[in-house]
């Protein structure tokens, strides 16, 4: 499952920056991971951008750990 989900992560030179972003939208990880810091949960988020899926957020948590418990991490651009 990890793998499907970091599949959601993506990486754009032409969509903010070439930050990783979820399914080459705007919506940026980091601004995810933001309002789950903040206390939002998942459902307040979901809520918030209809858009969204549970997956996308939990792929966007998949990839803080994947990022902080490697050195060296791997996503390729699309």
């Amino acid at each position: 499952m990890k793998s499907n989900l970091l599949d959601r992560i993506t990486l754009n030179p032409e969509i903010c920056h070439g930050k990783p972003t979820i399914r080459n939208t705007r919506y940026m990880v980091s601004s995810i991971l933001e309002y789950l810091a903040g206390g939002d949960s998942i459902e307040n988020i979901l809520a918030e951008f209809n858009d969204l899926t549970r997956e996308d957020i939990l792929a966007c948590l998949q990839y803080s750990v994947e990022v902080m418990n490697t050195k060296s991490f791997e996503l390729h651009a699309t």
